[in-house]
């Protein structure tokens, strides 16, 4: 397919590439904003980009407008695109373009931030402001979707006015926009805020917003997640620290998160002093190197914390455990000598690889380089370190992609891109060389000469937070985790409690007793309302006990997902089940 470039050049791409989908979104992004012209003559556009899986218009209206107007919109779109309209490119010196979007303040607030002239797109009586690119004419837009409305600030400031968000998808086949569609609707169900509630796991306040309260089956889940995480970490040589939540202003100069991060920090006063409550754990993990002297010997040094911090995230912005003020970050700061970088990396790689596996988690990684600015450090540390990690990513065979200007103030990284059973991208792990901090903190260790050497410090999560790591796999099981990580494993259900109640009670003793998650039900309710309702909870495995489970010492089961009931002496159950646990779901 063809495409106008930013340049006004006409060129040719694969209309299978990510490149020809962000193009075809961007312009339906436009004939969105042309039907809204003429049906809302005096709303005002904002921004109109392609996102990851379609597109968004930011408009100020000047009546209120529901999801219910978004069919209406959709026709009007449809109706232009059958116009063919061609989409034609054309530049303005600045001045030119301040006088032809005079009524747009956004339009307007914009232009004035470009230094160069401006490129204008213009299909039938609509003229946008934008670099493209862009599909050549309108008929090339048939197949999209309007999906729904949001409230966004303009340019994402909440001092700034609230504008009308509105979201669609476009895709060039009706097939294609079905599969999506279908997909969202998977989506849905799998909402982990909605699981959340139905499986009991954690819930959400307005007196604390963006601060999750876990609740017993949550804290169930959490703690078999951390146990896991421990148990790995130990094996793989991290030593696990702890270290205070809050702690002086002095000591987030000294890292720079105090000019570099204040805005998203929550502060305090202490004995009038500043003190802030922890954004991040690298800051604490230093002061517990620098307690004791190091020789080369000791390194790599590796310190892993499950570490509870606070940042400051806009109210908008806020979204069930995926995006919240409070959540624990499953940290670790390892203290290498140069020599020894490689090697740290290609072994914390495979501890990511053996992690994300129990989860059935690939990945993609993204190397993320040095920001335009707000950065600390020498640039040629900068390049050695971005150097660093490239050669890594080589000789353990992992491809990448450069992030450019994506890095942390303080270093380079590498981003691990989870994909789920959905599809989705997840930003969760990430790898990032630090040469800045151990020199702001002066850190050092005595080398094999006697004298003082600065360490270079890696920091790195496997989960990232964890409590966005719980949403995540709870939408990617669909509530229905896996045995070991199940908050509850076992629910036993008597037939009738006056003949069975006695041998289901002698069951759950003897199955908690061997440290399993048991549950009975043995309420007055009929026994297919309690097996839809262990359904409903995804319980991995249901037992239903009556006469014959009596007299054989027997147990029947049925497995989450499937129809089939199985008997089996209690014994052999126990030991299936156990099986079942120590595999980690990869039988």
């Amino acid at each position: 397919m063809r495409i106008q470039q930013h340049d006004g050049s006409i060129v040719e791409i694969e209309k299978s590439s990510k490149e020809a989908f962000e193009v075809l979104n961007h312009s339906t992004s436009h004939l969105l904003a042309e039907a809204i012209k003429e049906l809302y003559p005096d709303a005002l556009f904002g921004f109109g980009p392609a996102i990851e899986e379609g597109f968004y218009y930011d408009i100020d209206f000047k009546e209120p407008i529901t999801d219910a107007d978004l069919p209406a919109i959709e026709k009007k779109m449809h109706e232009l695109a059958s116009k063919d309209e061609r989409i034609i490119r054309e530049e303005l010196p600045k001045e030119q373009a301040l006088e032809r979007f005079k009524d747009n303040p956004y339009k307007v607030e914009l232009i004035k931030d470009i230094d160069e002239d401006i490129t204008i797109f213009t299909q039938g009586n609509f003229t946008d402001l934008c670099r493209g690119p862009h599909l050549l004419s309108t008929g090339q837009i048939k197949h999209f979707k309007l999906l729904n409305l949001a409230g966004a600030y303009w340019r994402g400031d909440s001092k700034n006015k609230m504008l009308v968000r509105i979201y669609g998808t476009s895709w060039f086949s009706a097939e294609d926009l079905k599969n999506h569609l279908n997909d969202l609707e998977e989506r849905k169900k799998r909402d982990h805020r909605v699981l959340g509630r139905q499986l009991g796991l954690f819930m959400l306040s307005e007196y604390g917003p963006g601060f999750p309260f876990w609740l017993p089956n949550g804290m169930l889940l959490l703690r078999e997640l951390k146990n896991y995480w421990l148990d790995v970490h130990y094996r793989y040589g991290y030593q696990v620290i702890d270290t205070p939540i809050m702690l002086s202003r002095e000591l987030w100069e000294t890292s720079g998160h105090w000019d570099h991060y204040q805005d998203n920090m929550y502060t305090t006063k202490v004995d009038d002093k500043d003190f802030a409550i922890k954004p991040m754990n690298c800051p604490g993990s230093i002061l517990v190197y620098k307690n004791s002297l190091h020789s080369y010997k000791d390194l790599p040094l590796r310190y892993a914390e499950l570490g509870h911090v606070h940042r400051h995230e806009a109210s908008g912005a806020l979204n069930g455990l995926f995006r919240v003020r409070s959540f624990t970050q499953d940290d670790a700061h390892t203290f290498v000598r140069a020599d020894q970088i490689e090697d740290e990396i290609s072994s914390i790689i495979k501890l990511y690889d053996e992690i994300y596996n129990v989860f059935g988690l690939d990945y993609k990684i993204e190397l993320s380089t040095r920001p335009e600015e707000g950065y600390i450090g020498d640039i040629n540390i900068w390049n050695k370190s971005e150097a660093i990690l490239k050669e890594v990513c080589l000789k353990t065979g992992k491809e990448f992609k450069i992030n450019p200007g994506d890095g942390a103030f303080y270093g380079p990284k590498l981003d691990f891109k989870l994909r789920d059973s959905m599809g989705r991208i997840w930003q969760c792990g990430t790898v990032q060389l630090d040469m800045n901090l151990p020199a702001r903190f002066d850190c050092f260790y005595i080398n094999k000469d006697g004298e003082k050497e600065m360490p270079i410090m890696i920091h790195r999560a496997c989960f990232g937070s964890i409590e966005r790591f719980v949403g995540m796999i709870t939408e990617n099981y669909a509530g229905a985790f896996p045995t070991w990580l199940s908050p509850i494993q076992v629910i036993l259900l008597p037939v009738n409690n006056e003949y069975h109640l006695d041998y289901t009670n002698e069951l759950f003793n003897s199955l908690r007793d061997e440290g399993f998650r048991v549950e009975k039900d043995d309420t007055n309710e009929k026994l297919g309302y309690r097996l839809r309702n262990s359904q409903m909870k995804k319980i991995p495995y249901t037992l239903v006990i009556g006469d014959n489970e009596v007299k054989d010492h027997s147990v029947t089961y049925r497995k989450f997902g499937s129809k089939d009931q199985v008997t089996v002496p209690y014994e052999e159950f126990v030991e299936l089940l156990k099986r079942d646990i120590k595999s980690k779901g990869k039988n």
